[in-house]
C-alpha cells in the first residue's frame, strides 16, 4: 500500500461522529469531532420565524386542535401555584410530538437543515423527537433545564449517527437562559442521570447527570441570535438557565437519526429507569403503552430510503 494512501485511510478513520455529507469543511468536521457540536449563523429567515412561532402561539392559545399524542406543556410552577393565568404564550412553555404538524415540521425538512444533517446521520434521515421550547420571562427557577446527555433517552443508536438541531427564534443569551455545553463530553459515552435535588421542583422527565463535571470544567454559554442554529451529539452534556429576563426566549428543536438506525432492548441499561418514569406519564394519557411504541410514534421519515428494520 502506498504511503498516500495510507494517509488518506488515516484521515479518513479519524473522523467518528461525522460523515462526508458534502457541506461541512474539514475544519468544522472537526470542531464538532472535538467539541460535539456547531453553530451555523443566520440559517433561517425572519418569515420562517414568524410562521413557526405564530402556530405555537395558536396551539398555546387553544386555537388549534392538537394532532394525536402532542403534548402541550406548562412549567412545574404553575400547576403548584394553581390559578392564574394556565394557557397562552406566558404559560406553556413546551410543545412537543408535533411531528404532524406541517407547518412546524418544515423545520425538519428544511433544506438547509438537511444539508447539515447528511454530515451527522448520512442521506436516510428521520425525526425523532420534536419540540418547540418557550422560556416566558418571571418563571423562576424551575424554567432551568438540568445539565443531561440527550441518549438517555434514546433507545436506538448507534448514537453516533443521531444529532440534535436547535435553533433559536429569538435571541438567547445568559439572561434568558441560552444552552450551556460542555465542549468534548461527547467522548464520555453514557452516564447515569437522575432527578436534581431542586427546591423548587423539578419537572418531569428533566433528568439530569449524576455527577457533573469539576468547576474547572470548560463549558459555554451559547448566545446566539435569532435565526442561527446548534447541532450537537446526543452524549453532549448540556442544559439550560433560568429566564432572569424580561423577555421570551422561544426556540425550535428536533433530534434526527439515521433511518437504519436499530432499537435495542433498555432492559438492564441506564435507559430503563427513566423509560419507566416516560411510560407512567404516558399511560396516564394514552392507556398502557410500550416504550419502544412510544418512540416509534415519534419518528417520522426527513429525507431518503429507511432500513425496514430500522426506526
Amino acid at each position: 500500500m502506498s504511503q498516500r494512501l495510507e494517509l488518506l485511510q488515516k484521515q479518513m478513520s479519524s473522523f467518528q461522529y461525522t460523515v462526508d455529507g458534502g457541506i461541512l469543511t474539514k475544519e468544522e468536521r472537526q470542531f464538532y469531532e472535538e467539541n460535539g457540536f456547531l453553530v451555523v449563523r443566520q440559517m433561517f429567515t425572519p418569515e420562517e420565524i414568524k410562521e413557526w412561532t405564530q402556530r405555537f402561539r395558536e396551539y398555546a392559545d387553544g386555537q388549534l386542535e392538537r394532532k394525536y399524542g402532542m403534548q402541550v406543556v406548562r412549567d412545574i410552577s404553575l400547576v403548584k401555584r394553581g390559578g392564574g393565568k394556565q394557557w397562552g404564550e406566558e404559560a406553556i412553555t413546551k410543545i412537543q410530538d408535533w411531528q404532524e404538524d406541517e407547518i412546524l415540521f418544515k423545520f425538519c425538512r428544511n433544506p438547509k437543515v438537511i444539508q447539515y444533517l447528511k454530515s451527522f446521520c448520512g442521506p436516510d434521515i428521520k425525526s425523532v423527537h420534536t419540540m418547540f421550547i418557550n422560556k416566558p420571562p418571571n418563571m423562576g427557577k424551575t424554567s432551568r433545564h438540568p445539565i443531561h446527555q440527550d441518549q438517555v433517552y434514546f433507545p436506538f443508536g448507534p448514537a453516533d449517527r443521531i444529532a440534535a438541531g436547535w435553533a433559536a427564534l429569538e435571541d438567547a443569551n445568559r439572561e434568558n437562559g441560552c444552552l450551556v455545553v460542555y465542549p468534548g463530553t461527547h467522548k464520555v459515552g453514557p452516564v447515569e442521570h437522575c432527578y436534581p435535588d431542586w427546591k423548587e421542583g423539578v419537572n418531569k422527565a428533566y433528568w439530569g447527570v449524576r455527577d457533573m463535571p469539576p468547576e474547572s470544567a470548560p463549558k459555554i454559554h451559547l448566545e446566539m441570535k435569532a435565526g442561527d442554529i446548534v447541532f450537537f451529539h446526543p452524549y453532549l452534556f448540556h442544559g439550560s438557565g433560568e429566564n432572569r429576563s424580561s423577555s421570551f426566549r422561544k426556540s425550535i428543536c428536533c433530534h434526527f437519526a439515521s433511518a437504519n438506525c436499530q432499537y435495542h432492548d433498555i432492559k438492564g441499561t441506564f435507559h430503563e429507569n427513566l423509560a419507566k418514569d416516560i411510560i407512567a406519564y404516558a399511560s396516564k394519557k394514552f392507556g398502557h403503552v410500550n416504550y419502544l411504541d412510544i418512540w416509534r410514534f415519534k419518528c417520522r421519515l426527513v429525507q431518503g430510503n429507511p432500513d425496514p428494520l430500522g426506526l
